[in-house]
């Protein structure tokens, strides 16, 4: 979708917009959301940010999915003066620094290895990073940087996100704030429940563990669908992929297959050798979190915002 054919849209007398969800959990679902909520979260951002009428905003990301038109909807409702480049992973490549970016993982991580893409992206006065995991590595480079780098948290249900953690500066931290708009709880069994009622208007119960502190920041935990219970030890799958992702140079996955004695075994899809990440397997990880079975496959299954495809690692580890 290009930017004209969003703006047909937005100015359409109808009330709602056609979104769909990632897909990282399943197969990406329609959604019809509200065009005023979406000028909601869109000023709640902006304030959060202390943006303002006249500051730039690039927008790098595909017309298709939330995070791509968020950006263009807070330009809207708050004066911001839109830039618009072609999706890739090298934003920057042909594009000075702006007051305000949002980007993915990987667009960040293009950009760090490029020397004048990388003095582009320190300039950036509000950087936000969404869509997936951000690497510890790549973490510990932007804590370096002097302007403001944000982790942020919310689904497309939410339109985008309802809190963000500072990952830049002495701010920096593993805990992320709300939005002043937005509620937050735990469910029985420790997941995140959201109620924000200007951009959703029910309460929404996630699949994120996570631990709320007293001063009502959180921090996540990992998904309550990517824990292993393998022989009566569960074994949370974001857990084991931190601890190897510094040792393993090769895309690679944690998932299960069903097991017979054990109930559900850990399985690990690697792009690269096996033995290197067996290696690193038994020498990082506690016995019970070792894989039993090593696949090779010729690409990670990803959806098309870059995230793991869970449901579909697991059917490829079922076929052995």
């Amino acid at each position: 979708m290009s930017v004209e054919e969003f703006l047909s849209e937005w100015h359409s007398p109808a009330p709602t917009l056609l979104v769909h969800t990632s897909g990282s959990t399943g197969q990406p679902k329609p959604l019809w959301v509200e065009k005023r909520r979406m000028e909601a979260s869109a000023r709640i951002t902006c304030e959060f940010l202390g943006l303002h009428a006249g500051d730039t905003a690039l927008l790098c990301m595909p017309l298709d999915y939330i995070a791509g038109k968020m950006m263009v909807v807070r330009a809207l409702t708050c004066g911001l003066q839109l830039i618009s480049v072609a999706p890739s992973g090298h934003p920057l490549a042909n594009q000075s620094a702006c007051d305000f970016a949002a980007m993915v993982p990987l667009q960040v991580y293009n950009s760090l290895q490029i020397a004048e893409e990388r003095e582009r992206l320190m300039q950036i006065r509000h950087l936000i990073i969404g869509g997936g995991a951000i690497d510890p590595a790549m973490e510990e480079q932007l804590r370096h940087f002097p302007n403001a780098v944000w982790s942020t948290y919310g689904m497309t249900e939410t339109l985008s996100h309802i809190a963000l953690r500072r990952l830049s500066g002495p701010e920096a931290s593993q805990w992320y704030t709300p939005f002043p708009t937005v509620a937050l709880s735990l469910s029985e069994d420790g997941c995140l429940i959201i109620d924000a009622p200007q951009v959703c208007n029910e309460r929404l119960t996630t699949n994120d563990l996570a631990e709320i502190a007293p001063d009502g920041r959180f921090r996540i935990l990992g998904r309550k669908d990517n824990v292993i219970c393998s022989g009566g030890i569960k074994i949370q799958i974001e857990d084991v992929e931190q601890l190897l992702k510094p040792h393993i140079h090769s895309p690679f996955l944690i998932t299960k297959r069903k097991d017979v004695k054990l109930g559900e075994a850990v399985v690990l899809l690697t792009e690269g050798d096996i033995n290197e990440a067996k290696e690193a397997c038994q020498q990082l990880l506690p016995r019970h979190w070792q894989p039993r079975h090593y696949q090779q496959v010729t690409h990670i299954p990803l959806t098309e915002t870059g995230k793991p495809a869970r449901q579909i690692a697991e059917k490829i580890a079922e076929k052995g």
